[in-house]
């Protein structure tokens, strides 16, 4: 290292090489320079003088050495540099673990003179900050909390990131003693960021414009506080303030936000919000004789305040879960672990787990925060202590020899291994990048969840094979008994056991009975022919009383027979029109009617299940003919498509000539491709084949079943020889429309349009049925079933998406294309009221498109209202912490629900994939019970019928009604970004 002399033509460099005759102008103009990086803008400003009168700017000149004896601290103004580390002296065989960028730091070693722990090489030309070991230690010595947080070590000085260097591990009671990296709750060492600072100042001056009483001097105990609020005050206050505030907790998280930047302040210095008599002041009211706001900044804040509240809302459910898993352990009360309980639902790395076992984890889990990218969380070769959950953020593994050998992402895991075999770290975990968050679990707490779950495990076996995985449940039953849970069995042995433990004298919500309708409803991934289960006179209908009194196989046999009728009737209600489609099953039903008919005149207990199982015996579907087309059908009310309907299809041959064939529903490629064959009378080998509007071919497979539900919104269905697959072009109508349709609904009311979309909608979503989304998750193919009737319903959600980009893209004129944007947010806001939420995702998700997003000449011309009304329906689109904000409207509303079916989904294939159907040859009936958990969020929606009363229609009800039905769209994202660019060019 040299250090460059002082140039006055170059003041931003300013240093010299004895700090003792640096001016006044010089620190001014080193301080004016160190302002420009973030890393220095959160310290506090007696600590940036100090970092000016005494530091040195230097370029690097050559290599630190990993075991040289350091002299200096350093941070990096500009340029990077790698950190390398080897396992031996040998630098040969040194791997890069990081790379350092603007505003990190390294050489911490020099404040306990132990040699550099690592190689650092420079990437580029890179400027240094330098500082002298005696002058860092006096600066550490008083700054240590502010400049340990802000300016982390970045690689740690390859020293373990151990439990008292988080950034949010604290303990109320300890504040006057604060962990070495606590920086977070430091407020008065750090500076609030600019954004977070001006919504306090939006929130204090709202309060004052709108609730003035709130903000005022309070006396407690004889002693007076001055200019404060209550904190259940804020919490009403803010509840009342906005729609997008949806719980009181979700209040308490955005004022423990502001509490976190130092923006609101609790008056005795405690670090968490709560809705309680506790008094708070704002950041502004610190200081006494602080001036009331005047008119303009009060109108000011009432403009801004939708968007904070917004703004705060994003961030309010993270700053609860932060501040709940701060707390220790034991002072977590209320609804503290239901809260953690339901964020642990949504990461992959706990899917696999048994709801006991994450009600456990919820008890024990401890928030811990890095700040900057780099710092190593532990080393290999150490003893393993925790097992840590990426919440948020990436870290790297890295093996000495390799390497980064992989990246691991939010939802994944890391550390478990060395707990469970009690070995040494098998790698390294460094930061991938800045402000990552993991939740942890310690090696005690990991150990005793493994001893208790083995503990309350219960295994019974057959012929030294377990058949029957049971866990005692920590609650015991209504009756004081204790309750045992099916984690896995063998189908036969699960269902003995949920019969036998089944109550008939208690309320669906009784556990024994949801999981017999958790079995009744997944039956068919693993129980296909429970039929033939139900028929088995040992433990069914029939089933034989075992030796005793008469008085005693008499309340046998009605117990039994009392059960497999419930059973029977939760199948049927489940099957709806499927059983039609099931021989055995209607032979079996009606048989079962006429036995209960003849033992009803008997059996008095029996009689009331007459009737139920009367209704589902007579009950007949007529056999439906779909014609599959862009036609007129879209115009009848949609009747459920099923597995033993004909279709009418059009397949197109190569030369644009079309036959329409008539096939099942459930036919395959196979038998598609010789109904054309036979209609054609050719005898060529065909393959069938679905091609887009863009040109793509997607040739389909002879034993893929119902190919005609999975064709895009403008594709069509081809079969040609194999030889003339490249010549296949797509047909002129798959274009999609050339003007725009906005001279016909712009006339239409918006709340018209939304009523009838939502009309539409919900048809199609009534017509799905509950094992057509099972079909989805786990492959139509393995059942042979159809998906028609989820399939149209997620068609018709692109459809409403294309419709928005498609019409946005046609129109060329800025005004009219200004008037657009605002008929689709007044269509969204109506979708929302009617509780459409798959056409209001539609919507808003066609704004966002690219396509229309980069329209900035449109957007800058839309009105502020309608701005913060598109911002506001956005962020229910926001996807962090698995598309919270949405789940937390939803909780919300009543049914008639049409809910955003692609979450749906994706829920169901995140419990498939990250869970095994089947354990050691049993059933893993944990995972068919977390599916059934979403699939009944379904049924909740469709739980009460939609009123078509909710809405009057004008009397061009028809033309809304045809129009909404038959949305014309381009489908091909090239073309729509075509348009796009032709209407606003790319700025130069």
């Amino acid at each position: 290292m040299r250090p460059r002399s002082t140039s006055a033509a170059n003041p931003s460099s300013t240093h010299i090489e004895s700090c003792l005759s640096r001016s006044a102008e010089d620190v001014d103009i080193i301080l004016t320079r160190l302002k420009g990086f973030k890393a220095f803008q959160r310290f506090h400003p007696s600590l940036l003088l100090q970092i000016c009168s005494c530091a040195f700017y230097e370029y690097l000149g050559k290599v630190f050495r990993q075991g040289d004896i350091g002299t200096s601290w350093y941070a990096v103004l500009s340029g990077s540099l790698d950190v390398k580390v080897s396992e031996t002296a040998n630098h040969q065989d040194a791997v890069t673990i990081c790379t350092l960028g603007i505003g990190t730091a390294f050489g911490e070693s020099i404040l306990d003179n132990t040699p550099r722990h690592a190689t650092i090489v420079s990437r580029e030309t890179s400027e240094l900050l330098r500082i002298e070991q005696r002058e860092f230690k006096s600066l550490w010595e008083k700054y240590s909390q502010c400049m340990a947080g802000l300016l982390a070590p970045p690689y740690g000085a390859m020293e373990t990131g151990s439990n008292n260097d988080s950034e949010y591990n604290y303990n109320p009671q300890e504040r006057p003693h604060l962990p070495k990296y606590d920086a977070l709750f430091c407020s008065s060492m750090t500076v609030p960021s600019e954004k977070l600072q001006r919504g306090g100042k939006v929130m204090r001056n709202a309060i004052l414009s709108r609730a003035p009483h709130m903000i005022r001097d309070r006396k407690y105990h004889l002693k007076t506080y001055r200019q404060c609020c209550v904190g259940t005050e804020l919490v009403d206050w803010l509840v009342q303030q906005s729609p997008c505030v949806y719980t009181r907790s979700h209040a308490v998280g955005m004022w423990q936000v502001l509490l976190e930047e130092g923006v609101l302040n609790h008056v005795d210095q405690e670090l968490g919000f709560q809705d309680k008599y506790l008094f708070y002041r704002f950041l502004d009211d610190e200081e006494e004789h602080t001036p009331l706001p005047s008119k303009e900044e009060k109108r000011e804040s009432e403009e801004e305040l939708p968007e904070t509240i917004l703004f705060l809302a994003q961030m309010g459910p993270d700053a609860l879960l932060r501040m709940i898993l701060c707390k220790p352990p034991g002072q977590r009360t209320g609804d503290d672990p239901e809260i953690i309980y339901d964020e642990l639902l949504h990461i992959k790395a706990l899917s696999h787990l048994s709801d006991t076992v994450k009600r456990e984890l919820a008890s024990v889990l401890i928030f811990e925060s890095h700040a900057k990218a780099g710092t190593v969380l532990f080393n290999q070769g150490e003893e393993g202590t925790s097992w840590y959950i990426i919440q948020k953020g990436s870290v790297n593994v890295v093996i000495y020899g390799k390497g980064v050998v992989c990246t691991l992402h939010e939802g994944d895991d890391f550390g478990k291994l060395a707990l469970v075999t009690d070995s040494p770290r098998a790698a390294s975990i460094v930061l991938r990048e800045d402000n990552c968050h993991f939740l942890r679990v310690d090696k005690e707490d990991f150990n005793r969840i493994l001893r208790d779950v083995e503990a309350n495990t219960v295994r019974l076996k057959e012929h030294e094979q377990a058949v029957l995985v049971l866990e005692k449940s920590p609650r015991a039953s209504s009756l004081g008994n204790i309750r045992y849970t099916v984690l896995s069995g063998t189908p036969e042995k699960i269902l003995d056991h949920l019969l036998e433990t089944m109550r008939m004298d208690t309320h669906h919500s009784d556990p024994a009975t949801c999981s017999v309708n958790d079995f009744v409803l997944m039956h068919c991934v693993f129980m296909p022919n429970i039929v033939c289960y139900i028929f088995n006179p040992v433990c069914t209908y029939h089933a034989v009383a075992p030796p005793g009194s008469e008085q005693e196989r008499l309340e046998y046999a009605v117990t039994c027979k009392r059960r497999v009728l419930n059973l029977a009737l939760r199948w049927a209600a489940v099957h709806t029109h499927h059983l039609q489609e099931e021989p055995a099953a209607l032979i079996f039903l009606e048989e079962l009617y006429g036995s209960v008919s003849n033992d009803s005149r008997i059996l008095r207990a029996l009689k009331d299940f007459v009737p139920d199982l009367e209704k589902v015996v007579k009950l007949q579907y007529q056999k439906v003919l779909t014609q599959f087309s862009n036609g007129d059908e879209k115009l009848v009310k949609t009747q459920p498509i099923r597995n033993c309907d004909d279709i009418l299809l059009k397949v197109y041959c190569s030369d644009h000539t079309y036959t329409t064939i008539r096939v099942a529903v459930a036919a395959t490629g196979s038998e598609v491709t010789s109904a054309v064959a036979d209609k054609l009378a050719s005898n060529d080998d065909l393959i069938l084949v679905h091609l887009s509007s863009a040109g793509e071919k997607q040739m389909l497979k002879p034993n893929d079943v119902s190919v005609f539900s999975s064709l895009s919104i403008n594709g069509r269905m081809f079969a040609c020889p194999r030889d003339q697959l490249n010549a296949l072009t797509p047909l002129p109508d798959q274009e999609g429309p050339s003007a725009g349709s906005m001279s016909s609904f712009q006339l239409m009311s918006s709340k018209d349009l939304a009523y009838q979309m939502t009309l539409y909608d919900w048809e199609l979503f009534s017509c799905v049925h509950e094992h057509e989304l099972l079909y989805h998750t786990f492959g139509r193919q393995s059942f042979r079933r159809t998906t028609a009737n989820l399939d149209l319903f997620l068609r018709r959600f692109n459809q409403v998406q294309l419709w928005v980009v498609t019409e946005v893209c046609l129109c060329g004129q800025l005004s009219k294309r200004v008037q657009l944007l605002k008929k689709f947010i007044k269509i969204a806001a109506h979708c929302r009221e009617f509780k459409n939420l798959n056409s209001f995702f539609a919507i808003i998700m066609g704004m966002s498109n690219p396509a229309v997003s980069r329209l900035t000449q449109t957007w800058e011309k839309l009105p502020s209202k309608f701005k913060k009304f598109y911002a506001e329906f956005e962020s229910m689109m926001d996807p962090s912490r698995n598309h919270r904000a949405y789940r937390l409207t939803v909780t919300k509303i009543e049914p008639p629900i049409i809910p955003f079916m692609p979450l749906l989904l994706k829920d169901m294939t995140f419990s498939h994939e990250g869970n095994k159907t089947f354990i050691d040859n049993m059933v893993n009936f944990e995972k068919m019970r977390v599916i059934a958990n979403t699939i009944r969020a379904v049924r909740h929606c469709r739980s009460q019928p939609f009123n078509p009363e909710v809405c009057q229609p004008n009397k061009n009800h028809a033309e809304v009604r045809g129009y909404v039905r038959k949305l014309c769209v381009i489908d091909k994202q090239r073309t729509l970004t075509t348009l796009s660019y032709r209407l606003e060019p790319r700025r130069t």
